[in-house]
């Protein structure tokens, strides 16, 4: 039996690596040849501004990208997501998180709606603050959401925990009174090493807090529920998801407890609306004019098609200051793949690595190298039109300016003769004061950061992911690497695997020697 063409097997991939080998197109060239270059490479949708222009697709680029989807069947893949057919073939599952906010099944949410009613109206006892237990998307994504929109909240104070570090642990302890804390624990599989054992230590304060139930005081949000009760969790107090919804698109169950819990229910149900909004857009608009396609389009051309192996995000609010980790998780771990959906290797690079920070503060570090280092990837900067303070005016005229600003510096540069100009005619003053331009990025621009704009955020950047993943082959709702990661971890901790490397087994007698050391070295702290 012959096996199904993958996307780069076709004619479409054939004709983009032919585009490839020609010289890269001038971003000036580009504006100049297409008069409506910003209007076509511009599209809105839900309150949010995407600008595309400054990325260096021409239109040839953009047919050619265009052939590519249609010859990947990217309108039909992403039906069958929405349709929840089975699109995660490794784990022969469907991916269901499109479900979660489509206004049809907000049914689904009775239970997770009813327990925050319940901790919001003082129904459960006087609760004041939460510690939210989880791991991975089980914790970055509660966790963007109440660093974006919790300041606006008048629920209970939200800690979210996730590193096994006892550190982490100690500092949410340090910040909550147990008489009137609950538990979130989040584990789809309630075996996740991190979380349960962070659990057990949560209980343990409690308790020596002078809570005489602590388990009463928890919350477990699972795919495994029989496991929560028997472990000891009241059953009206389980909140269960599917098995079909992977970690990092998890906020919108009752993973996204925390936000509901902080800001109400209406704040979580206007996150859903907002994502459902864009969802519509990626399942109709053409491609062309869909946000998340055009996006994707422009990543696989530029890591699969010109070698450019990172894509930093700025995000230029305080409060989406948590998107890149977010990004780093969503995008990583669903396409950082060497194999296709099938199995079979692939290849050309995939995934790009995902960075970035927070404007301007990274102004004053890493655009050093943006503007003017051997690296020439692609940019994303985000901003909002809104500011969230009552501060005068020029705190965000200033910040706004400096986000629009980079783009255009990146793009424009500084010739040579600009650059002696500055250097008052010193040559080598010069060559330092030089900038090569023509370096890509594009702008989101957010008129507020309100509940369901973050959503249609959010969203966009999950039907982006995936649509990348399509043009290039991949299956990206499983994440196999992390799973030998943890696998591992668990051998070294119960020191059940006896071949490992010999590195690693001097690093576990050097870690034991020098703990065994300090243990009996009192350490002076005067």
């Amino acid at each position: 039996m012959t096996e199904p063409l993958l996307p780069h097997q076709t004619a479409a991939w054939t004709a983009l690596e032919a585009l490839a080998q020609a010289p890269a197109p001038r971003l000036d060239a580009l504006f100049a040849a297409e008069p409506d270059r910003v209007a076509r490479m511009t599209v809105e949708q839900s309150g949010l501004h995407f600008d595309f222009s400054k990325l260096p697709l021409g239109a040839e680029h953009r047919a050619a990208l265009v052939a590519l989807a249609e010859a990947a069947g990217l309108a039909d893949w992403r039906q069958q997501l929405a349709a929840g057919a089975l699109v995660n073939p490794s784990e022969h599952r469907a991916a269901t998180h499109m479900r979660l906010r489509d206004p049809a099944h907000m049914d689904d949410h009775a239970a997770m709606q009813q327990l925050v009613e319940q901790v919001r109206g003082g129904t459960l006892g006087p609760v004041k603050h939460i510690i939210h237990i989880g791991i991975g998307g089980s914790a970055l994504g509660p966790l963007l959401l109440l660093d974006a929109l919790g300041a606006q909240g008048d629920g209970p104070a939200v800690e979210v925990v996730a590193n096994i570090d006892g550190a982490a642990l100690a500092r949410a302890f340090a910040a909550c009174d147990p008489a009137s804390t609950m538990l979130v624990a989040v584990s789809k599989t309630f075996t996740t090493q991190e979380t349960l054992t962070n659990l057990h230590s949560a209980l343990a304060w409690l308790e020596a807090g002078g809570v005489v139930k602590p388990w009463d005081r928890v919350i477990a949000v699972t795919a495994a529920p029989t496991r929560a009760e028997a472990a000891g969790v009241a059953p009206s107090r389980i909140l269960g998801f599917s098995e079909t919804v992977g970690g990092r698109y998890s906020l919108w169950s009752a993973v996204g407890l925390p936000l509901a819990l902080r800001c109400g229910w209406g704040s979580f149900a206007a996150l859903l609306q907002g994502a459902h909004a864009m969802d519509c857009h990626f399942l109709q608009a053409e491609p062309l004019r869909n946000a998340p396609v055009l996006a994707a389009m422009a990543d696989v051309w530029a890591a699969c098609f010109t070698a450019k192996a990172t894509r930093a995000v700025f995000a230029y609010d305080e409060r989406l200051r948590l998107l890149p980790a977010f990004l780093q998780q969503l995008e990583m771990e669903s396409n950082g793949k060497s194999v296709s959906r099938d199995g079979r290797p692939l290849p050309f690079p995939t995934a790009a690595v995902t960075w970035g920070g927070t404007g301007t503060d990274a102004q004053h570090a890493v655009f050093q190298l943006l503007h003017q280092g051997t690296h020439s990837d692609p940019v994303e900067f985000l901003a909002v039109a809104t500011p969230a303070h009552d501060l005068p005016a020029i705190h965000h005229k200033l910040l706004l300016a400096n986000c629009f600003a980079q783009g255009a510096a990146l793009m424009r540069g500084r010739t040579t003769a600009e650059a002696l100009a500055a250097a008052n005619g010193d040559p080598a003053l010069a060559g330092a004061k030089s900038f090569p331009g023509n370096r890509g990025s594009s702008t989101i621009l957010i008129d507020r950061l309100t509940p369901d704009r973050l959503g249609a955020l959010l969203a966009f950047y999950e039907a982006r992911t995936f649509a990348a993943a399509v043009l290039m082959g991949i299956n990206p709702f499983d994440q196999w690497g992390v799973e030998l990661g943890k696998a591992t971890a668990n051998a070294v901790a119960s020191a059940t695997d006896t071949i490992f490397d010999p590195s690693t087994t001097a690093l576990l007698a050097a870690a034991e020697r020098m703990a065994r050391h300090n243990r009996q070295v009192p350490i002076d702290l005067s």
